[in-house]
Order: C-alpha cells, then structure tokens, then sequence
C-alpha cells in the first residue's frame, strides 16, 4: 500500500487515527497513526483524512450514524474483504449480528476444522478499518465475544451504549465535544 495520509482526535476510548489513500480510507487505528508518522503532507479542508476525522467525530459525539467515506479494500482479500464487505452493508447503526449468522451471509462454510464462525472472529480481529467497518457489532451467540482495538471489550462495550444496542452502565458517559488534532 502507499503511503497514507493520517489524521487523528482524541475521543472517549482514546486517541483514534485515520489514513487515507487516494483511494478512501484504509486504516483506523486505536492509538497514533502508523509508525508515528506524521502527515504526508499538508491536509486541506476538503481533502479525505481531514473529511474521515471529521465524521468520526461526528459519530463518536452521537451526530453520525452512517459513514459517507470512499473505502480502500486493497489490503483485504477473499473471505476477508468479502465477509467485511457484507457486515458493511448489511449491519448499521444500533444493530448487531453474531460471528455465524455473519458467516452465513457471507457465504463461508467450514473448512476443515474450523468453523465459520471462528473464522469470521479472525476477520474481526483483523479488519483495517474499525468503526467505519463495524466489527464492534458482531457478538458471540452467548455474549460480547471479543475485541482488539483500543482497550479491547470496554471499548466495544463503549461504542455499543453509544449505538444503542446495549444499555448505559452507571458510569457510562457520553462525548461532549472532541477535541480534534490535525494529522
């Protein structure tokens, strides 16, 4: 892949990072951008990462339920894009799936002696683009299942109370306003 274009703000699960290629989004990171690496270049208003920053503000302040950004799959392939695709355009805001209805709408079947829905507890773990491609949504069939980015379960707890799909804890707290800093 080429060198990406970042951008990050701080939110309540911690700082989040975005970077874009010419073709759309291709990495959200929990934590700083890739390497530390500072902007390619000097963003613009209307350019993507800046665009990208600007929308997941919105959706971690409760302003945004749908992402309107340009996607770069390029560097997931097979069952991987093909099952992070289908949970894209079939899971949204508020709503979730499990690991095997997910690998059953993506068409996977067992291959040897893994399981589907195993498999897509891999692709999950592994998905480039957090948030926007919304793993935090997919659920084991007895309870949250697992999560990689940031602090992991309590991060995807977080962004579930947030969409609605799990009620609030006692010391759950809404995002205000973010602050935002420019990569």
């Amino acid at each position: 892949m080429s060198d990406l274009d970042w951008s990050w703000l701080d939110t309540p699960v911690g700082q989040v990072s975005v970077g874009c290629s010419v073709a759309g989004v291709a990495q959200v990171r929990f934590g700083p951008p890739a390497g530390g690496r500072s902007p390619a270049r000097d963003l613009a208003p209307g350019d993507l990462p800046l665009q990208a920053r600007l929308q997941l503000s919105e959706y971690f302040c409760g302003q945004r339920r749908d992402f309107d950004l340009p996607l770069d799959w390029s560097v997931t392939s097979g069952a991987q894009r093909r099952v992070l695709e289908v949970l894209a355009d079939s899971v949204g805001y508020g709503q979730t799936t499990s690991y095997g209805q997910l690998a059953s709408r993506a068409g996977l079947v067992a291959d040897g002696d893994v399981v589907p829905a195993r498999a897509v507890g891999k692709i999950m773990g592994s998905n480039p683009i957090p948030v926007i491609v919304p793993c935090h949504r997919v659920l084991a069939s007895g309870g949250l299942g697992g999560y990689s980015g940031g602090a992991g379960l309590e991060v995807k707890r977080w962004l579930l109370i947030l969409e609605g799909s799990l009620p609030p804890t006692l010391d759950w707290q809404p995002a205000a306003s973010l602050r935002q800093t420019t990569g």
